[in-house]
């Protein structure tokens, strides 16, 4: 089989290193990519450092863009050559979830260990979140790839493939955000700050960001928010609702931070729902009082990948950046070689990075 670099998780909680490893070339409806760019996403962070668990080696990275280099053999509607993003969203398209628009929930189980992917000796080499896109090239199933116009930049298509959509698609798919209404953002790194975005997208009236950082309340506004409570406060609760006169119509968490869970409800008002979307590690528990939410009708739900449909909403987002509607360029802190990628990650866990992005040559 042909080789490619990789950076390769051996042990959970140490460096990656830049390992040769196995690709088989693309069966059925799978499409083998070149990728051009791979953002760092906190949850490849997680995985690394064994928070959720997992099966070794593997090679995680999940947030890529490319060009198309091989197609299997049932693959329609794209080529060798197109530009695409890629993501994890593997849908089977005829489970209950994916039959009823809902294609982030797939019910069809997929094994990393039995993916495309070898150790350079044939061993076992898992494909992490069905991309394992910290490499140099990925074969993935078709629906998990949006086509691109050809002029769309890399480097910011590949904010696209979760960052982007989990933010964006927290307030408009899961929270449903009408014009109007009032919004509260807790947490402005990568994915809060594109729920801003949505936000703003959407028409909210007032967009409170909540942050421990000055700084990262401040790049809050310059993406959309209108004001920002330090979290640090004794009850930033009462700031964000002095902000905004009444309760928040929907709260975005997006930190996977017991603490800001606790608090979220305490920011909705009468009928407000929270989204939450930050994942704590496994095991992490928050309480409620659950007379308060439903005697005020309020509510919680899970938003996985902002509930998206990529092949709806990617090339909507795709259209608002290119009217510069959408930030995505100013999301990108920095550029990294594949075999800078420990030091990209010790970088985006000091927290000031929006998202750094590991960049190959040309695709």
């Amino acid at each position: 089989m042909p080789r490619i670099k990789a950076a390769v998780c051996h042990e959970f909680g140490q460096p990656l290193t830049i390992d040769e490893v196995e690709l088989r070339a693309p069966e059925g409806r799978e499409v083998e990519v070149t990728l051009a760019a791979c953002a760092i996403c906190h949850s490849d962070i997680t995985y690394i450092d064994g928070g959720w668990g997992g099966s070794l080696p593997a090679v995680y990275g999940h947030e890529a863009a490319g060009r198309i280099s091989a197609i299997g053999p049932n693959v329609q509607g794209c080529k060798v050559g197109d530009p695409v993003v890629v993501t994890l969203i593997r849908a089977c398209g005829t489970c209950p979830s994916c039959a009823s628009g809902a294609p982030v929930a797939c019910s069809t189980p997929y094994d990393g260990d039995l993916g495309p992917l070898k150790t350079a000796d044939g061993g076992k080499l898992h494909q992490a979140m069905a991309s394992g896109a910290f490499a140099e090239k990925v074969v993935v199933d078709q629906s998990q790839i949006a086509l691109l116009p050809a002029d769309m930049p890399m480097e910011a298509a590949s904010l696209l493939a979760c960052g982007v959509i989990t933010g964006v698609g927290a307030v408009v798919n899961a929270a449903g955000l009408r014009p109007g209404q009032d919004v509260v953002v807790i947490g402005c790194g990568g994915v809060g700050l594109n729920a801003i975005q949505g936000a703003r997208i959407a028409g909210a009236r007032r967009i409170v960001a909540v942050d421990m950082s000055e700084t990262k309340l401040a790049m809050a506004k310059e993406f959309g928010a209108t004001d920002g409570v330090l979290a640090t406060a004794e009850r930033p609760w009462d700031a964000a609702i002095g902000a905004m006169g009444r309760g928040a119509d929907a709260v975005i968490v997006t930190v996977g931070a017991v603490p800001a869970y606790e608090a979220a409800p305490r920011y909705l008002a009468r009928g407000g729902k929270v989204v939450m979307v930050g994942m704590p590690h496994s095991g992490a528990m928050a309480s409620y009082e659950p007379v308060m939410l439903a005697a005020t009708g309020q509510g919680m739900v899970g938003s996985k990948m902002g509930d998206v449909v990529i092949q709806r909403d990617i090339p909507w987002m795709v259209d608002l950046y290119r009217q510069g509607r959408l930030k995505l360029d100013e999301l990108i802190s920095g550029r990294w070689r594949l075999d800078q990628i420990n030091e990209a990650i010790a970088d985006t866990k000091t927290g000031g990075a929006r998202r750094n992005v590991i960049v190959f040559g040309e695709a």
